[in-house]
């Protein structure tokens, strides 16, 4: 009986996790395409990246923060042709002079099949070569792909005095 009882409960308790997973994979799509309906309204000329990219990343909640030692991470949604294909998961670590903390949105456009497939291996780095371009209108029209890969960011709230190196590192997987 004992064991039967366990039994039940372990399966409930499984079926109870899976739906909690659900609900914040459903949230994290939802918060994306806010998101990108952000990065419109701020530049609208942005709309040519999402559709003429091999795939691009929405992390539309990063957080960050330091203090000498920061960090930064958040979770989104991987798309290739305009299609949500899997999951993102980006994290940050950074060493100099910062202070404070700070919310935001990313965007990563891959240029091409070479640079997304990277993505997908967990083979993406993203260094200081690589800069991020703050979503504004007409700033799209600029911007460069350098290595396949080009960023926005879209700063949400908080404030962040930086002057760092450091690194993001991207973890995919499948929806």
């Amino acid at each position: 009986m004992k064991k039967t009882v366990l039994f039940l409960f372990a399966i409930a308790w499984c079926l109870v996790a899976q739906a909690q997973s659900d609900k914040k994979s459903q949230r994290i799509i939802e918060d994306a395409q806010d998101a990108k309906e952000a990065f419109l309204a701020d530049d609208p000329d942005i709309a040519k990246l999402f559709s003429s990219a091999y795939g691009y990343i929405i992390l539309p909640n990063v957080g960050k923060g330091g203090l000498g030692v920061g960090g930064a991470s958040g979770n989104g949604v991987a798309y290739q042709g305009g299609n949500r294909v899997g999951f993102a998961r980006m994290t940050q670590v950074t060493i100099g002079f910062q202070a404070g903390g700070q919310s935001y949105s990313e965007v990563v456009f891959f240029e091409n099949k070479e640079a997304f497939d990277r993505f997908k291996e967990n083979k993406i780095e993203m260094s200081a070569q690589v800069s991020a371009v703050a979503a504004a209108s007409g700033a799209s029209l600029n911007a460069k792909y350098v290595d396949g890969v080009m960023v926005f960011t879209r700063t949400k709230g908080g404030l962040m005095y930086e002057a760092s190196v450091g690194g993001q590192q991207f973890k995919y997987s499948e929806n």
